[in-house]
């Protein structure tokens, strides 16, 4: 370990000394933008219980979320075909995010809606914080899969678990809360 931070060490005053006079060193740049999109999570009583961040980097599509007020337990979780939040039922938000026309559930074999997500598993103390990551879903509009397509997406919470296979929704119940995804 001694020998291994000796010529570390030599090699940063190696660099060091030898970078003094480098004029055009060229650093790679990542050309694709980092996009994000923030939105409000609300309950059936149109209530904000929480925030979704969407943040798109590298070809992933990351899903932050922290929320709270719910019940204890696992809740299915999906991402639907429009940003229309109308409580109490949030059936405004369509059916599932599924724009290559696949079944529902990661255990279906004739695959799964690009909707699909995770169960949420809430604690004891009702809140919940998680990251998701995708990455055959996109926020730049008019590509193909994109989340910000005209009338946008929601995410959706529902009362129950997603038992990943019955079609269209997993058997879990009814929405619970809902957050808008849409361009600003």
């Amino acid at each position: 370990m001694k020998r291994l931070i000796q010529l570390v060490s030599i090699a940063t005053c190696l660099f060091v000394i030898s970078g003094c006079g480098v004029q055009d060193a060229k650093v790679p740049v990542n050309a694709e933008a980092t996009k994000s999109v923030e939105t409000n999570l609300i309950n059936t009583s149109g209530t904000q219980i929480g925030e979704a961040h969407f943040t798109e980097a590298d070809g992933m599509l990351t899903i932050s979320l922290r929320a709270e007020g719910l019940e204890s337990g696992i809740h299915g979780i999906h991402l639907h075909e429009k940003a229309v939040c109308t409580p109490p039922d949030f059936k405004s938000a369509g059916g599932h995010f599924n724009p290559t026309s696949k079944k529902h559930g990661f255990d279906n074999p004739k695959g799964y809606h690009l909707g699909d997500l995770p169960n949420l598993d809430v604690g004891d103390d009702r809140k919940v914080a998680v990251q998701v990551t995708l990455h055959n879903v996109t926020l730049q509009p008019g590509k193909p899969n994109s989340l910000l397509d005209g009338d946008g997406s929601a995410l959706v919470i529902h009362a129950g678990p997603d038992d990943y296979k019955t079609d269209p929704a997993g058997n879990s119940g009814d929405r619970i809360a809902c957050a808008e995804l849409k361009s600003k």
